[in-house]
């Protein structure tokens, strides 16, 4: 999912500043970092842990949203006889950061970096997030960085991961990949991310893979003023999560080899909420003939169809329930595939903003080093998934309470105004009750108070009746 990196300023937006701030005490959010941990961080950034080993040579970049600074990520691809090599940089946050010091133990309070509309609360002090681990362009930085091969359909070949030293060459972000690409100017490595990405995603379809293009909600700022767009993922940014993917099923694999790691796991939908959809699809008129998988009846949706993206939004529940399997001593992890994925996978390449990832990688140079992983990280492994639950929870509650709050805002003074809508999901219990995906502006809020009850995908005209930010989320009833 996108970050929401927006900053919201000037005297218009006093009331939304004060919610927000009102939040983050409601939400007991982490506020500055302790001074003995910012004193570790500086003097980690100042000496490191660095490797011997140098591959500045190879010219990695970045792929992020504009204006971003923790980077976690940088790669380069290349052709090789038979097919291709990718290379996969991810940020040595170990290098800066001491088992059981001040920093440490910030980061298993915070557990990962959240995103609200007046800035974030990162993970690990920005002189490190934002500095010295940061795999910025023209700085040399320490990262572990994989090489993975692939044959000519993009099947992954080979893997390997060690510690070096890296240099990014640019700083690239979504949209301007995209651009380039759209209008054939980007060349290699760019055009390989299209090619490689392309052969992921086919084999993704054929186990059984799914990628939910959810047309998103961001909050945005334009000239100071704060606002709500919705926007539907690119093909680039598919093909960059193909990376990302590629690298955790790839980790998955050398941790359940080498007998002890730590999986991001997802059940498989039970039959019941699968008929539930095959019901929501025949309501929106979404044809779905019981031959086609749900994945591939998923891959075949636009998006921009607003009964589509109505499908898409109802689809997001069969991902809930997601967590993390420690596994050690050989044992079988059980669950050990990520249902959404098809595959075994696990979370390791955005250790910066995640506190699971810096685990994940140092089992796997572990394993491929052909040693036992370090005692930190056998110590700390059986707490992980509980202490990543709880964080994806306050990461959850904040992204929620924070477009609420904005929608609240953006409407205030809209009340008794009428909007055209259209309904994205009904109540179980009572149907009159449902949420609305308003066309403009982009809000998704509740709708209640009609004589009938709700179809799913209807159009709809919806009156505003409540928006007041910081006590009330914006609430509708059918005009």
């Amino acid at each position: 999912m996108p970050r929401r990196q927006t900053r919201v300023t000037g005297a218009a937006e006093a009331s939304l500043a004060a919610a927000l701030h009102a939040l983050r005490t409601r939400l007991d959010l982490p506020g500055a970092f302790p001074p003995a941990a910012l004193a570790e961080a500086e003097a980690a950034a100042a000496s490191p842990r660095l490797p011997e080993r140098d591959e500045t040579g190879i010219p990695l970049f970045t792929i992020d949203p504009p204006g971003s600074t923790d980077l976690d990520q940088a790669m380069h691809l290349g052709r090789r006889p038979g097919g291709y090599r990718v290379h996969y940089a991810i940020a040595d946050v170990a290098a800066f950061v001491t088992p059981g010091g001040a920093v440490d133990d910030e980061a298993h309070r915070r557990v990962q970096t959240l995103y609200l509309p007046d800035g974030r609360v990162p993970l690990h002090p920005p002189v490190l997030s934002e500095g010295a681990a940061s795999l910025t362009p023209g700085r040399t930085a320490p990262a572990l960085l994989w090489r993975i091969d692939l044959d000519a359909d993009g099947r992954r070949t080979a893997t390997d991961v060690r510690r070096a030293l890296v240099r990014s060459t640019a700083r690239l972000d979504y949209e301007g990949v995209q651009l380039r690409l759209d209008t054939d100017t980007a060349g290699e490595p760019l055009d390989l991310l299209r090619e490689i990405g392309t052969l992921r995603e086919r084999l993704e379809a054929e186990r059984g893979g799914i990628s939910l293009d959810v047309p998103e909600q961001d909050v945005v700022e334009h000239d100071g003023r704060y606002g709500l767009e919705y926007r539907a993922p690119r093909p680039a940014d598919s093909w960059n999560a193909q990376i990302s993917l590629l690298t955790g099923m790839a980790a998955a694999d050398l941790m359940t080899a080498s007998g002890t790691g730590v999986l991001r796991t997802l059940p498989t939908a039970p039959d019941g909420a699968v008929a539930r959809l095959r019901r929501s699809a025949k309501a929106l008129r979404i044809d779905w003939p019981h031959h086609v998988s749900y994945a591939a009846l998923l891959r075949s949706l636009d998006p921009h169809d607003t009964r589509h993206a109505a499908f898409l939004q109802d689809c997001t529940a069969l991902l809930r329930g997601a967590g993390y399997t420690v596994f050690t001593g050989g044992d079988t992890p059980v669950p050990a595939v990520h249902a959404a994925v098809a595959a075994p996978y696990t979370h390791c390449t955005a250790p910066l903003r995640r506190l699971v990832d810096r685990y994940a990688g140092e089992l796997c140079v572990a394993a491929v080093a052909g040693r036992e992983p370090p005692e930190w990280v056998r110590e700390a492994l059986p707490a992980l998934p509980r202490r990543m639950a709880e964080g994806s929870r306050r990461a959850g509650a904040v992204e929620r309470e924070c477009v609420d709050l904005v929608e609240a805002a953006l409407l205030k003074d809209r009340v008794g105004d009428v909007f055209e809508a259209y309904v994205v999901d009904v109540h179980d219990r009572d149907p009159a009750v449902g949420t609305v995906h308003l066309e403009e502006p982009a809000v998704v809020a509740r709708v209640e108070g009609g004589t009938r009850p709700l179809a799913l995908g209807e159009r709809l005209r919806v009156r505003l009746t409540r928006a007041d930010p910081g006590r009330e989320k914006a609430l509708f009833a059918p005009a």
